[in-house]
């Protein structure tokens, strides 16, 4: 069975747990405090230097680390990563703008504000505000034309944006300016086999 290293209020390992959830795959949860700062354990940092999560360990051996290397690996396959190459290179455009201009701006406001004195952040907030506002008005912008990231179909690239976007509020985002990427959010909310964050 899978053994998937894991924090619930982590968006990143949450992606993962989504999208095991949807396929319907079981596997071992080992929980991980990544809010207090405390040592990480032994078996985690094994093939993984930083101690990041998630981790996920698979039965053949092989063990993946980053959100998005996870989701491509388990996706394959299966409906949630197309075999079109066009359509593969869309997800993995997304999969990287979430990495790169959303992530890092929406996740850590809402980790500095929900686990850490924001009072002591307020320029750093200042600062992602801005800049997450820019990764949320590409995303309206994009839903204008299409129900999904990559046109019509519900994929990998839906799951690794909406672990933070459905909780941006908890960093102090209002969603209500976009409308487009509040619709989308509940077609992703009645997927088959969606589960809820602190679930």
């Amino acid at each position: 069975m899978p053994r998937l290293y894991d924090s619930t209020p982590s968006g990143n390992c949450y992606k993962v747990r989504l999208l095991l959830a949807q396929l319907g795959i079981r596997y071992e949860r080992v929980p991980i405090d990544v809010t207090g700062g405390g040592p990480r354990p032994a078996e985690l940092l094994r093939d993984n230097p930083l101690g990041k999560v998630p981790k996920l360990e698979l039965d053949d051996g092989r063990a993946l680390v980053e959100s998005g290397a996870i989701l491509w690996d388990v996706a394959d396959g299966t409906p949630f990563l197309p075999g079109d190459k066009p359509q593969r290179t869309e997800v993995l455009r997304w999969l990287l703008f979430e990495q790169n201009a959303h992530e890092p701006n929406i996740a850590v406001a809402r980790f500095l504000t929900q686990y850490r004195d924001p009072a002591g952040f307020r320029e750093v907030l200042a600062f992602l505000e801005r800049r997450g506002r820019l990764a949320l008005d590409a995303m309206e912008r994009h839903l204008e034309r299409v129900p999904y990231f990559v046109g019509a179909r519900y994929t990998i690239a839906d799951i690794a944006l909406y672990a933070y976007t459905h909780v941006a509020g908890e960093g102090g985002f209002d969603l209500a300016p976009y409308p487009r990427i509040r619709a989308w959010l509940g077609r992703v909310r009645e997927q088959p086999g969606h589960v809820a964050m602190g679930s």
